[in-house]
């Protein structure tokens, strides 16, 4: 296993964004980080990923600072050296490494064990469509996720600049947090109480008691440079009429209060001292109170240090409230944003009011292209709108938040949360610089008394139900039950128990072969992949292929299936089966990848398979979808001399008109038409259709499921030239398939 190492700056850079692996020697160990770098930690078991990541980034600066690498080859060596090094902004994290869920194990020990909350940590995975799931966001805090395939140079630059800036952001607030801890412990009666307002109160309050004079005075804040303004934040006595008013520098009313404004100094009188408060940035502070007495030259020393610490508190207790204000409210809506619902949440749990509040999800339906269309202005424009409609139509009775881009939350009792009152605020139309715009909404909900876990996951479960209420439709609503949070869990499993079956070989072809119904003889054999367990059980398809369609792992395994069967042709042809296609189904995941075109081409070229003996079937809904998109794809698979079929037709909707610019080669009967021939009073009413369409287009036919004699004779006279089913064969291993055929051969000649 190779050192950790610091590579030395690349001494060439390749402009374009496709990134190039190249072989780098290893350097020497990394000495203790200086300062003014940005640090690294690359954790991945592939050296060639670290190669790359160091030569894509290793001569740029990010925020005005050079990055400094740290290697991991694995999440044990990642956990050992996360035990001295430090300073570590950004790690990029390969996902499975020792295991297939080591980079979700080392993520958890970051945060948990070691407890780094600041680093920033990038997943990557080399198996593109793979996601974390809900449960997994659940345990893991993960803040980035990234395949490797779409991570080009500039891609890489901008998600490693973007976390660079939130690790900055952070370690800002947190420093500007810790130094206002130490203040406010440290601080005398002054510092405990909160918010400018009473801060300046009490100042005024604290000075007078100094002097032993009746509080009677204002204390003002003057902000900008140029034409500068004062606001008075605080006043007593016969002052009190001025609290919250604003002056121009020039029209004061209290001359010594602006001559100390002037002078940048405290100045004292028998009728009035005016105390000057140093702040920053433009922002100063002074305060005047009225006195009897002129102040002794002890009173007047007190003051000139009451004024010089006090200065730093008003600066304090302003930050303190903008950081309040930026921690738990929405700069844009105003409204409490995700930390500050959670907090409500939580006490919503913990007290009576849990057994009848709803907390709603408030989903805007296809913001993203208004965003992209109109402007970004305009688009926060249109936030805060509906931030102020749903605000003032329900947050007198209700909490509104929004959480983070065009979604908004609604809590409160279940009666007031109603879905048909919330959806009915987007009945009429947004009015931005003069223009309508109509919105509709999609809402996942929870009932708090049905959930047992904390704030934030009843939003995780919000957001659950909200994207089964996306999946049905749009403008919709949907609430979550516990049987949703099982069929994920279940889903998860699932996904990682398929994952080790293929990495274990646990999948295998089988083949059935497709028959000319004239001669009898086989012609071809479609290729249907298999999951048998370590135990001997097998799982069905219908189960194990939706899941690798939504993890990505179906890219992966398509392109084995592919090879396989390309390999398996060329064998069949050695042994004398010359004239015999293989069909192999393909998903849309799949077929919609950027890489598919030169996946199968590479496969063709490396076993030798000719093409005019590959056949790809791809479903009737997937042929429909987009076809504009599809009649290109399927223009450039037919250029390579791969044919193409349309598995199960009948069963969706096709549009004659596009089915005839597809330019495809065969239509495949569904066998729900093939036993409708015999078992059905209609008779063979909708194959004969198929049979006539195809032959109108010029297609070739296969009959799926023909499964006895009277079935085949129907599709024979009906001029169906082709079958496959349990009547000529059942699925066989590569091994059978060729015993088969040889014996038909035999029996035959």
């Amino acid at each position: 296993m190779p050192v950790p190492i610091t590579p030395e700056d690349p001494t060439s850079r390749d402009d374009q964004d496709d990134l190039v692996f190249l072989d780098e020697p290893p350097a020497q160990p990394a000495a203790p980080a200086p300062h003014g770098v940005w640090r690294v930690m690359i954790v991945d078991d592939d050296e060639d990923v670290h190669s790359t990541t160091t030569f894509a980034l290793g001569n740029l600066d990010m925020q005005g600072r050079p990055l400094e690498f740290v290697h991991a080859y694995s999440a044990a060596q990642a956990r050992e050296l996360l035990r001295h090094e430090h300073d570590i902004a950004v790690i990029l994290l390969d996902v499975v490494m020792e295991q297939d869920d080591a980079g979700l194990h080392l993520v958890r020990h970051i945060r948990e064990t070691l407890r780094l909350a600041d680093v920033r940590i990038i997943l990557r995975t080399g198996q593109p469509g793979y996601a974390p799931e809900i449960d997994a966001i659940r345990d893991f805090d993960i803040n980035d996720y990234k395949t490797k395939s779409e991570l080009t140079r500039i891609k890489l630059y901008t998600t490693v600049t973007a976390a660079i800036r939130s690790y900055e952001q952070i370690r800002k607030i947190s420093d500007s947090r810790r130094g206002l801890n130490q203040i406010v412990h440290a601080s005398t009666q002054l510092m405990a109480l909160h918010g400018v307002a009473n801060f300046a109160a009490g100042v005024l309050a604290q000075a007078a008691a100094l002097l032993g004079q009746d509080c009677s005075g204002f204390l003002c804040a003057q902000e900008g440079c140029d034409t500068p303004q004062l606001h008075v934040l605080a006043a007593s006595g016969e002052w009190l009429a001025y609290e919250g008013r604003q002056f121009g520098a020039s029209a004061l009313p209290m001359p010594l209060a602006a001559r100390a404004l002037a002078d940048k100094r405290n100045l004292y009188t028998a009728d009035a001292v005016a105390l000057y408060f140093a702040g920053k940035s433009c922002r100063t502070f002074v305060a005047q109170l009225d006195v009897t007495r002129a102040p002794s030259e002890l009173e007047e020393r007190l003051l000139d240090v009451f004024t010089a610490n006090v200065a730093v508190g008003l600066d304090n207790v302003e930050l303190v409230a903008h950081l309040h204000e930026a921690a738990f409210y929405d700069t844009l809506s105003k409204l409490p944003n995700r930390t500050r619902l959670v907090e409500i949440l939580d006490a919503t749990l913990a007290g009576p009011a849990r057994d009848g509040a709803v907390l709603s999800l408030v989903d805007l339906d296809h913001f993203a292209e208004t965003n992209d269309a109109l402007g970004h202005e305009f688009g926060d424009q249109l936030l805060a709108a509906v931030a102020g409609r749903l605000q003032h139509s329900l947050g007198q009775q209700l909490t509104v938040a929004r959480i983070g881009g065009d979604i908004f939350c609604v809590l409160g009792e279940e009666a007031a949360v109603n879905p048909a009152h919330i959806l009915a605020q987007f009945q009429q139309p947004f009015n931005i610089e003069g223009q309508d715009v109509q919105l509709s909404a999609t809402l996942g909900l929870v009932r708090l008394a049905e959930h047992d876990g904390s704030g934030a996951d009843a939003l995780k479960d919000a957001d659950i139900a909200l994207k089964r209420a996306k999946s049905q439709q749009r403008a919709g609503h949907f609430y979550f039950s516990r049987n949703m949070g099982v069929e994920i869990r279940e889903r998860v499993r699932m996904m990682h128990a398929l994952r080790t079956a293929f990495s274990q070989h646990e999948l295998f072809l089988m083949y059935q072969p497709q028959i000319d119904l004239a001669t009898r003889r086989p012609v071809g054999a479609e290729a249907l992949l298999r999951w048998r367990t370590r135990d001997g059980k097998f799982v069905s398809p219908d189960r194990f292929i939706p899941i690798a369609e939504y993890s990505g792992l179906i890219i992966e395994m398509g392109e084995w299936v592919l090879r396989t069967a390309c390999a398996e042709l060329v064998r069949l042809r050695a042994a004398g089966h010359r004239a015999f296609t293989i069909s192999v189904n393909v998903s849309q995941v799949q077929f919609r990848h950027p890489q598919f075109l030169p996946m199968l081409r590479q496969a063709l070229e490396e076993t030798g398979a000719p093409p005019e003996y590959v056949e790809l079937e791809i479903t009737e809904s997937m042929a429909m979808e987009e076809p504009h998109l599809l009649v290109e794809m399927l223009a450039e698979v037919r250029r390579t001399g791969v044919k193409v079929a349309i598995d199960d037709f009948g069963t969706g909707f096709s549009s004659l008109s596009h089915l005839q610019r597809l330019r495809i080669d065969r239509l495949k009967i569904d066998r729900a038409f093939v036993t409708e021939i015999t078992g059905s009073s209609r008779g063979s009413s909708i194959a004969e259709m198929v049979i006539q369409l195809g032959r109108n287009l010029g297609l070739s036919i296969v009959a799926e499921g023909v499964e006895d004699e009277r079935q085949a004779q129907v599709l024979y006279h009906l001029g169906c030239p082709l079958a496959q089913g349990f009547l000529f064969a059942r699925p066989m291993t590569a091994e059978d398939l060729a015993a088969w055929l040889a014996g038909e051969a035999r029996q035959s000649a």
